[in-house]
């Protein structure tokens, strides 16, 4: 049965993956590191500048609570399976 804990679950787990994700690591094979976003001045940003603006911005800002969040999901998870 899918319930609202199952989608705040996966969300979280979804997170979890955009903060571990290492640009060097992984992006970079890829071609979408931090080297690959450069534009001249004016132009539009591409979609693949905005995905990769967005994966660093999740990343600074929702690390702090996320920590919070992953304490919260696992005592949840040991009181009540």
């Amino acid at each position: 049965m899918f319930t609202l804990w199952n989608l705040i679950e996966a969300s979280l787990l979804c997170l979890n993956a955009v903060c571990i994700l290492h640009e060097d690591r992984f992006l970079a094979k890829i071609g979408w590191g931090a080297n690959a976003n450069v534009q001249g001045f004016g132009e539009p940003p591409t979609v693949k500048t905005q995905i990769l603006n967005l994966i660093r911005s999740i990343r600074t800002v929702v690390k702090y609570p996320l920590i919070f969040l992953n304490i919260i999901a696992i005592v949840f998870k040991l009181l009540l399976g």
